[in-house]
């Protein structure tokens, strides 16, 4: 019997090396976009927002997406108007936390409450990554980072912004789910909540949004596997994972 490949590259990926740092979980997120476009054979029709953060250097990666770069925090916004200029058209933006939850938390709440046909790919890695590790909207209380040494305090910083639970709040979004990369188990969900947000905008049906929880080593002090294990043992109980919307193709609740 000759040989059978049973796992590759996407075709939508570059066949180039991520430019993360090691353990980054922006390139396992990468892959599962890249992976929902193929399976529903939409690359023809994709057009990607990258935001202002680390993940702005995906537009090397998916060589084969058309791509809109906006300013910080403004992808939902520029969504938004492609899609209403090309209504055939798949769309979906990539944004950061720090690039949705801090200057874009406008933009991302008004698409959602309007049910713009969108979706949008948020990596939660609770710090501003690019910029060296400061404390983000979505920081833990309590957690360390280069511009919060002793910890978040709430009294001087809030409480972070759970994305999920404030845009459940809206009557316009689809489908919301939370999903982590942190484990096996974990990555099949992750995987399955992207095809699903991107099998939605297939159809026509509305706002989604998926939340991943991904690591930051660089950002967190920690190796690649620490940082995994803090999701689970951590960062989960914060955010916890789970589909907050999902409504069904007649737009009634699932």
């Amino acid at each position: 019997m000759g040989e059978h490949k049973v796992f590759g590259r996407p075709r939508t990926l570059a066949n180039l090396p991520f430019p993360y740092c090691p353990g980054c979980g922006h390139g396992v997120v990468h892959r599962m976009i890249a992976e929902a476009i193929e399976e529903l054979g939409i690359l023809e029709r994709t057009i990607m927002v990258t935001s202002i953060g680390c993940s702005v250097r995906m537009w090397r990666q998916f060589s084969e997406v058309d791509i809109c770069q906006p300013g910080h925090g403004r992808a939902p916004a520029a969504a938004t108007g492609i899609k209403r200029a090309l209504p055939d058209a798949v769309v979906f933006a990539y944004q950061g936390d720090g690039d949705m939850a801090a200057i874009g938390t406008a933009e991302v709440i008004h698409a959602a409450a309007r049910g713009e046909k969108i979706a949008i790919f948020f990596a939660n890695n609770a710090v501003f990554g690019a910029t060296g590790g400061q404390m983000a909207p979505t920081t833990l209380v309590g957690q360390t980072t280069s511009t919060s040494p002793s910890g978040r305090a709430p009294q001087q910083a809030g409480y972070p912004i759970r994305m999920c639970e404030l845009l459940a709040t809206l009557e316009g979004p689809t489908y919301l789910a939370r999903v982590s990369i942190a484990g096996i188990a974990n990555l099949n969900r992750a995987k399955r909540a992207t095809l699903k947000a991107m099998e939605i905008q297939k159809e026509g049906r509305g706002f989604a949004m998926v939340e991943y929880l991904v690591p930051c080593p660089s950002g967190w002090h920690m190796t690649p596997v620490e940082s995994l294990q803090w999701i689970e043992s951590t960062m989960s109980k914060a955010y916890p994972l789970g589909v907050f919307r999902d409504k069904g193709k007649e737009g009634r609740e699932g």
